[in-house]
C-alpha cells in the first residue's frame, strides 16, 4: 500500500518539475501519513498506512532546519525554494502558522533570495490562521483538481463528507489572486468506477473556476511517480500543452510538468 515515505523532517534538496532546488520539509510523522484527503494518485500512498508517531514538533521543526541550512551554505549549495511538503497536509499541523514565521526568519538569514512555497490541498483555508500564514509564503500553492465534487470525491477522497467543489472555489477567491493553483490531470480506474478529469466537461468547468479564482499562476501536472492505485495511466504532452493553451487563452501564466 505505501509508496514513498519522507523518513526526516527536512529532505533533499531534490530537483523538483515545479519548483527548481527544493528543501523540503515535512511537518508530519516521518513513519506515517496525516492527510485530509486521501488522493488516489498520492506517492506517498493511502492514510490507511497509519498516522505513525505523530507530527513533528515546532521546536524540533526549527532546529533541524536551521542545521540544513547551516550546512548547505559551508557548502556552498543554495536552494532555490523551502518546500512544505512531506508525509500529508502540512496545513494541519496546529503551528502552522508560527512555523512559517521560523521558516522566513530562517531563510531571510541563511538565503534570502529563496522562495518559501507551500504544497496544500487547500481543506484548511477557512481557518484564519492557516489563511494569514499562506498569505505571507513566496508560493501559495493550492489543490484543485476538479470543479465538480463528484469527482474531487473520486480522485481526493476529502475526510470531510460534506466537502464541495463550490466551497473550495469560493475560499479559493478569498486569496485575491495571491495563490497558486495546482492541478494534477489523469485517468484511469478506481474501485471499478472510471477516473478521468480532462474530459471537455471537466476541462470546461475547471477553467471556469480558474476564471474565479483569478491566481497569479497555475501548475498543472500529471503522474510522474508510483501510485496506490495501479490502474492510472499518465496524461500525453501533447493533451497537457492543449489544457495550458486554454489557460494561456484566458490571460493566466501556466507550467506544464508532464
Amino acid at each position: 500500500m505505501q509508496t514513498v515515505l519522507f523518513h526526516d523532517i527536512i529532505f533533499g534538496p531534490i530537483k523538483s518539475r515545479r519548483l527548481g532546488i527544493s528543501l523540503g520539509i515535512n511537518l508530519l510523522p516521518t513513519d506515517g501519513k496525516i492527510c485530509s484527503f486521501d488522493c488516489i494518485y498520492c506517492e506517498c500512498g493511502y492514510n490507511a498506512q497509519g498516522k505513525g508517531s505523530g507530527i513533528n514538533k515546532r521546536e524540533d521543526i526549527k532546529a533541524a532546519l536551521e542545521h540544513k541550512l547551516q550546512e548547505m551554505k559551508e557548502k556552498g549549495e543554495v536552494p532555490d525554494v523551502l518546500t512544505f511538503a512531506g508525509n500529508g497536509e502540512p496545513t494541519l499541523h496546529p503551528d502552522f502558522e508560527t512555523i512559517i514565521d521560523d521558516t522566513i526568519e530562517l531563510r531571510d538569514r541563511y538565503f534570502p533570495n529563496a522562495k518559501v512555497s507551500v504544497l496544500s490541498n487547500a481543506t484548511c483555508i477557512s481557518k484564519e490562521t492557516v489563511f494569514n500564514a499562506l498569505n505571507k509564503v513566496d508560493n501559495n500553492i493550492l489543490k484543485l483538481d476538479s470543479a465538480y465534487t463528484e469527482t474531487i470525491r473520486l480522485i481526493n477522497n476529502p475526510n470531510v463528507r460534506n466537502y464541495t467543489a463550490e466551497q473550495l472555489i469560493e475560499n479559493l477567491r478569498r486569496f485575491n489572486g495571491n495563490l497558486i493553483i495546482q492541478t494534477m490531470f489523469l485517468r484511469g480506474q478506481h474501485n471499478g468506477r472510471i477516473v478521468d478529469n480532462t474530459t471537455e466537461q471537466e476541462i470546461s468547468a475547471w477553467l471556469e473556476a480558474i476564471k474565479q479564482i483569478r491566481p497569479k499562476q497555475v501548475m498543472i501536472y500529471t503522474i510522474d511517480r508510483q501510485t496506490p492505485e495501479k490502474k492510472l495511466e499518465k496524461i500525453p504532452v501533447h493533451e497537457m500543452n492543449a489544457i495550458a493553451d486554454r489557460v494561456r487563452a484566458l490571460g493566466f501564466d501556466i507550467s506544464v510538468s508532464a
